[in-house]
This record gives structure tokens, C-alpha cells and sequence, in this order.
């Protein structure tokens, strides 16, 4: 199994690659690594932070897709009826965008540090965007 560092809001958690689920999702990804954004909260996702990437591809369909993650299980949306981006559940999650539901690919889950997740979404919602880093 394949992990990842994330680092975010100032705590660091450990995420594990999703490679047999999502194969080429997680082989895109991984190339970009290492990848620093900015995160901020979802508007319409409840419980969630999303990483806005507009018009960037990945070159993936979708694979391993769902509407309900978990704490910690981290999509990537390839992009269609919303902009492209990366969905971090902190708590109850329904993805989805002003035009109704979406469904992103199930790349990665938080294996280390999930205590922290809520107090990361409650920090990004309270006081704004957050720098975040995915390191191999």
C-alpha cells in the first residue's frame, strides 16, 4: 500500500493510495506529487473542504464514484457539470455542486490523523483558506 503525507491547517495526517478502486486517478495524481494548493470550505457539500481547480485536467474518468464519503475519503471530480476539483469530508457529506449532485472518484482515505479532520474543516470554515500539501 502506497501512502501519502497531508499536511493542512496545521496538522499532518496519512493517507493511503486507493490504487486498486481508483488506478488511474491515483497514478495522475501521483505524478503531480509533490502538490501544494489552497483549500477552502464547500458551499454546498455540508461537512467537506474542496480544492477549486477550474479547467485543470487529469486526463481520468470516472472510477471507484460516490455522492456519500465518509470523513476522510478524499475524491477527485474529473470535471462535466461543475469545475474540477478535490473533496476533503470532514463530517456528514453529500457532494454536490449548485447544480445538484455530483459524484468524484475515491482516490485517497485518511489512515492517520482522522482526529483531527473535524477540527481542520471547522478552522478552514472559521478562518478561511488554507494552504495544503500532498507529499509522497
Amino acid at each position: 500500500m502506497r501512502m501519502v503525507r497531508v499536511v493542512v491547517a496545521g496538522y499532518e495526517l496519512v493517507a493511503r493510495f486507493e490504487e486498486a478502486a481508483a488506478p488511474r486517478t491515483v497514478a495522475a495524481f501521483s505524478a503531480l506529487l509533490p502538490y501544494t494548493q489552497r483549500i477552502i470550505h464547500a458551499r454546498w457539500s455540508g461537512e467537506a473542504c474542496w480544492i477549486p481547480l477550474g479547467d485543470f485536467r487529469l486526463d481520468v474518468d470516472f472510477e471507484n464514484a460516490t455522492s456519500y464519503p465518509a470523513p476522510g475519503e478524499i475524491l477527485f471530480y474529473p470535471g462535466g457539470y461543475s469545475e474540477t476539483e478535490i473533496l476533503f469530508p470532514y463530517g456528514a457529506t453529500h457532494f454536490a455542486s449548485k447544480l445538484g449532485q455530483l459524484a468524484g472518484n475515491h482516490f485517497l482515505t485518511v489512515v492517520e490523523g482522522r482526529e483531527h479532520l473535524r477540527a481542520i474543516g471547522e478552522r478552514v470554515l472559521w478562518h478561511g483558506a488554507q494552504e495544503i500539501r500532498f507529499e509522497g
